[in-house]
């Protein structure tokens, strides 16, 4: 989801009296240069130039934040111009090599490299092919191939898409160029969601779970009549519909399963006042089932004084210290005046 254009425009004065993060002042100013096209079948390199970020309170050594520690950061950029817009991100079991898809309907593939103190230093081998729907053709529209969440299971990388929602199952390895094996039944009354606030995050659980390696699928903005999110499971012997408990302002951009069964879920929050924020909320694994309305404590919170933007993408990679590392990406919604980040953190013991 792009921030509100009459929010971008209205923070351009706001930002230099609240000192607002420069995300606020995003989507409407758009003093880009247009991305470049990719044609069928085509698959650009994109160098990518890095700047660690080693703070996550700039001015300040603190490291724990809440329940988890900060590692390290990037902020990147590229000459691609495509480079950009990052909605979610999954790595594969090395915690090295990674697929993450644009909002804009394309595929951003790489791997992320630490350095000998085991902070985030760089990506290589970052590429990026355009997506393809249904009949094999790159769609014409965004409304088309808004690709919101990504998550990864064994021959499998699953895409979900709001404003035409859907979660498409796609072939691994040889989802860049190809067209989806299929299209999941989402479970969720189409009408119940939001043109650009919908299938936010889409998520494998763990196959040792209750859920038994199910997707999942969450809503970012689209509630019931109690102003509950929609969700659903949409597969396996616990396959149904569920409620996450929608905490105003906060809206849900993202989720991972923790190897143990809780799911972590990300979200932001956005006023003209409070600026940008984003937190992680712990859910119990045991309490997502069919009917649920499910809730949890925050791990994780911060604001425009932190080193965050437009949070979007989170996943858990296992660190070499054998602990859980969450990964969070920004989206940059293609603007200069926003950045590109991410960062690392590792669940506190």
């Amino acid at each position: 989801m792009r921030i509100p254009v009459v929010a971008a425009a209205f923070a351009v004065l706001a930002r230099s009296v609240l000192a607002m993060s420069s995300w606020l002042v995003a989507a409407s100013l758009l003093m880009l240069a247009p991305p470049q096209v990719v044609v069928a079948g085509e698959t650009l390199e994109a160098p990518v130039q890095v700047r660690q970020i080693s703070t996550f309170k700039p001015g300040s050594t603190e490291s724990r934040f809440g329940q988890v520690e900060f590692i390290g950061g990037l902020e990147f950029t590229s000459k691609q111009s495509l480079l950009g817009s990052m909605s979610s991100i999954r790595f594969y079991a090395d915690g090295k090599s990674f697929v993450s898809v644009l909002d804009t309907g394309h595929w951003l593939t790489g791997k992320l490299e630490h350095d000998e103190k085991g902070k985030p230093a760089g990506l290589s081998d970052v590429k990026i092919t355009a997506m393809r729907d249904a009949s094999g053709d790159e769609p014409s529209g965004k409304g088309d191939i808004d690709a919101e969440g990504v998550a990864l299971r064994s021959g499998q990388v699953l895409v979900s898409f709001e404003r035409n929602h859907r979660v498409d199952v796609y072939p691994d390895p040889g989802f860049e160029g190809s067209k989806p094996l299929r299209t999941l039944d989402i479970l969720i009354p189409k009408r119940q969601l939001r043109g650009n606030g919908s299938l936010e995050t889409v998520v494998v659980a763990p196959e040792a779970s209750a859920l038994r390696g199910a997707v999942l699928t969450i809503a970012e903005r689209s509630v019931d009549k109690q102003g509950n999110l929609y969700a659903a499971i949409l597969e396996g012997p616990l396959k149904g519909q569920f409620k996450v408990k929608r905490n105003d302002p906060w809206d849900v951009t993202d989720g991972a399963f923790l190897p143990g069964g809780d799911l972590l879920l990300l979200e932001r929050r956005f006023s003209f006042i409070g600026g940008v924020g984003m937190r992680v909320r712990r859910i119990a694994g045991d309490s997502i089932k069919p009917g649920a309305v499910i809730d949890g404590p925050v791990l994780l919170e911060a604001n425009q004084n932190d080193q965050i933007d437009n949070m979007e993408g989170l996943d858990v990679i296992t660190g070499p210290d054998g602990r859980p590392h969450l990964i969070l990406i920004s989206d940059d919604n293609h603007s200069i005046l926003q950045r590109n980040l991410l960062l690392e953190f590792r669940l506190a013991e």
